[in-house]
C-alpha cells in the first residue's frame, strides 16, 4: 500500500531492510528506540540493536496505515519473520526532530 509517510520514515522503512549502520543514520545522534521493553539509546546502540534483531528474525516491516497522534506518526506495520507469531501487527509511534527521528517505539 502506497501512503504518505514523512521522508525520514519512509527512509527508515528502505533503510531497515538494509542493515543496521543505515536504519542508525535515520535517527538524530542521542534518539531512542524502545523494543521488546528495552531501550536502545543512541546511534551507535540503534546500530547494534538492528543488526541482532535482522539477524535474529530477518524480519521485514509492511506499512499499512499511518495516523498522527499525541505528536507522534504512528505506523502499524505488518511484520513477518523468524519468530513465534509471525505475521503480526506491530504499532511504530515515530517522534521527529529536525529532519530525523529522535523517538521510535514498537509495540503490538
Amino acid at each position: 500500500m502506497a501512503m504518505d509517510l514523512p521522508k525520514p520514515i519512509a527512509d527508515y522503512f528502505v533503510a531497515e531492510r538494509k542493515d543496521g549502520a543505515a536504519t542508525a543514520r535515520c535517527f538524530t545522534e542521542d534518539a531512542v528506540v524502545v523494543d521488546e521493553r528495552r531501550n536502545h539509546g543512541g546511534r551507535v546502540a540503534i546500530e547494534a540493536w538492528k543488526t541482532e534483531v535482522s539477524t535474529k528474525y530477518h524480519a521485514v516491516a509492511e506499512p499499512m496505515a499511518v495516523v498522527e497522534e499525541g505528536g507522534r506518526v504512528v505506523v502499524t506495520c505488518r511484520v513477518s519473520g523468524d519468530f513465534p507469531g509471525s505475521p503480526i501487527d506491530l504499532r511504530h509511534a515515530f517522534v521527529l526532530e529536525a529532519g530525523a527521528i529522535a523517538r521510535l517505539e514498537i509495540v503490538p
